[in-house]
């Protein structure tokens, strides 16, 4: 017998080479129907897999990240099963999973697939899916492996599998077609209910521009017809909240070619919204001991090298800067935190002095590929709402929930209501990625778990997504058509302090290394807002939205009387401006609603004559007729209800 050990810590006994399709069956037969995958040991197995040993074991169905990746890797190769099927001779390369959904990569020769092509693809595979063929992987040579792909010409799956250990090779069957696959699928192809190819483009063979240009196809695929219908729906919605398009439309940034890629411009509305933004924070951080400093754009290479950010990201960073002395090199900052570090080692502490913390709203440097550059969420050039809190060790308990109370402050006052904390730890298997020691992650790891329990958070924990210097307390938040994103992170630090040498003198007069806090509750200002745009559709909270009311006069003959209503809410630090083109009512109004103002105000004769305004709200209609002080006070209301004190 074996003893198998569940997720709530139950542990069941069962008979050597028990599957995990066996333990799901033996707690519900309704949890069998629905597993697709399972980890045994921390590793991807089928749910036909003999476990043979005691072992832990997590059951994934298609609800669970890890079932989705089995569900969609699964469908990557019965997409290659049907593009063998209509182009005989094509050449298969790699298929994975991807956040939502799956590609395969082809060598398609001198055959074309277009979007024409899509709609037999996708009747074919369900086609094959109804055969319910299951998946099975078994173990081969490396000769054996190298004998079928050399066969077939396919010098793309040779070049792979020379890279593998004989030992560690194997293929995956189903049906009549074979892969090269490591594992992790679905029990068998029934289970595919709903496909689509979403589109295709070209990739180079391994991303390196030298190589061959494959043809990427990409695609989806649901359990449900259901499940499709609502992705297909969720991604119309998603085009219409595009930050890019309304960006443009509400006139908040640009890009330019001359300038560069990924540089953005803020134009005059999105860089006083980003100004708010900025104020926002800025008085909370106030509020809870913050020292607001600024840090140049560039740095000595030097400095890089030291802090480790050289060795890990200077293939990613721009080129450095050669000045007229020979040797001296300066590099455009890829990260804040190395200047924060000089800062605080310019000047003795005491313990008595500690915590010290430093904001800064810093701009940054990477040079990401052109390819992977989107919009305002990847770019070259970002302005991190950065801050570094060096604390004693008594002191960084306090001064982690104090920094979690300030994200929540955060995404409550902007309507973020949705969000779990992820802990980012090491990966145990890799720690040659990280710096430090063994003992100080440990402290570090542990101190993140504690802070987030004591605060009540709805926590998942995730190996291997650590910063290289510490590990992390990321907020993943849902929008309002519920896609998940990464949003503020909290980072524990031992490992800076330790390399820049910093230090305090403590209650015994002997120094002692400070504990450095790593906090950025936006991220970066362009990604934030990017992220922003598309949760809101561009309907910004009051208090942040570039103007607050627009006056509609509904001929030039009540000019004059816009003017003096737009100085009293002006006064009252209400953002208004008049739209006095010749254009009929019915077409400011149409044009206002388009450009999400909040609320419109018409004025015309009965309004001067009674010396008050009519009001519309954006997406809803008449509100009536107020005075100028009612509609102030309307304005506050609702800034008010949204827009908390942060304590």
């Amino acid at each position: 017998m074996i003893k198998i050990t569940l997720p709530d810590g139950s542990v069941k006994e069962f008979e050597q080479g028990a599957t995990p399709f066996d333990v799901a069956n033996s707690i519900s037969s309704g949890l069998a129907r629905s597993i697709i995958s399972a980890e045994v040991n921390n590793t991807i197995v089928e749910t036909t897999t003999p476990i043979t040993t005691d072992a832990t074991l997590t059951l994934f169905t298609f609800d669970n990240r890890e079932g989705k990746d089995a569900f969609w890797h699964s469908s990557a190769h019965l997409l290659a099963q049907t593009l063998e099927f209509f182009y005989p001779g094509v050449k298969l390369t790699i298929g994975p999973s991807i956040e939502n959904g799956f590609y395969y990569d082809v060598d398609f020769g001198e055959e074309t697939l277009n979007d024409k092509d899509f709609k037999k693809i996708e009747d074919k595979m369900l086609e094959f899916a109804r055969e319910k063929a299951q998946f099975k992987l078994r173990t081969v040579s490396k000769q054996e492996a190298l004998d079928k792909y050399k066969a077939e010409g396919n010098e793309y799956k040779v070049e792979l599998i020379e890279n593998l250990e004989d030992g560690t090779i194997s293929f995956c069957d189903h049906s009549n077609f074979t892969d090269l696959c490591r594992g992790g699928h679905i029990p068998n192809t029934g289970i595919i209910k709903a496909v689509k190819i979403m589109s295709v483009a070209g990739a180079y063979w391994r991303g390196d521009e030298k190589n061959n240009q494959l043809t990427r196809v990409y695609g989806i695929s649901f359990p449900k017809q259901k499940l499709l219908k609502e992705y297909l729906e969720k991604l119309e919605e998603a085009k219409k909240r595009d930050h890019r398009k309304l960006g443009k439309e509400l006139k908040l940034f640009t890009f330019s070619q001359k300038v560069g890629q990924g540089l953005p411009l803020w134009l005059p509305k999105g860089a006083a919204l980003r100004e708010r933004l900025e104020n926002f924070l800025k008085k909370a951080q106030k509020k809870a001991g913050y020292d607001q400093v600024i840090s140049p754009h560039i740095g000595d290479k030097a400095l890089y090298v030291t802090s480790g950010h050289y060795a890990k990201y200077g293939a990613d960073s721009f080129q450095p800067i050669h000045t007229p002395n020979e040797g001296e090199e300066y590099l455009l900052k890829p990260m804040n935190c190395p200047h924060h570090c000089e800062m605080f080692k310019a000047q003795p502490w005491s313990y008595k002095d500690l915590p010290v913390r430093y904001a800064e709203f810093g701009t940054v440097y990477r040079y990401e590929q052109s390819g992977e550059l989107h919009g305002l969420t990847r770019v070259r050039s970002f302005t991190q709402d950065d801050a570094h809190i060096f604390c004693t060790p008594d002191q960084l308990n306090e001064e982690f929930k104090a920094v979690i109370d300030l994200v929540k402050y955060v995404f409550e006052s902007l309507g973020f209501d949705d969000f779990t904390a992820q802990i980012s730890l090491r990966d145990k298997e890799n720690k040659e990625k990280y710096i430090g020691t063994d003992e100080n992650w440990d402290k570090a790891e542990n101190a993140i778990i504690e802070a987030a329990k004591e605060k009540g958070l709805v926590t998942t924990t995730e190996y291997g997504e650590a910063a290289f210097y510490g590990p992390k307390l990321d907020f993943m938040v849902k929008d309002a058509i519920g896609r998940s994103w990464q949003l503020g992170t909290i980072q524990v630090d031992y490992n800076l302090p330790e390399r820049f040498e910093l230090s305090y003198k403590g209650s015994d007069n002997k120094d002692h290394q400070p504990i450095m806090i790593h906090r950025a509750p936006f991220g970066s200002m362009e990604r934030f807002i990017a992220i922003l745009i598309e949760h809101t559709g561009g309907n910004f909270p009051l208090w942040l939205t570039p103007e607050q009311a627009i006056i509609l006069p509904i001929s030039e003959k009540y000019h004059n009387y816009a003017k003096k209503v737009s100085h009293l809410l002006e006064n009252s630090e209400i953002r208004t401006l008049i739209d006095e083109r010749a254009e009929k009512i019915g077409r400011k109004i149409r044009d206002a609603e388009l450009s999400k103002i909040p609320f419109m105000i018409i004025i015309g004769e009965n309004e001067e004559n009674e010396e008050r305004i009519s009001i519309r709200k954006h997406g809803e209609g008449d509100l009536g007729s107020f005075t100028t002080e009612e509609f102030t006070a309307l304005i506050y209301k609702e800034i008010n209800k949204n827009l908390k004190q942060f304590n």
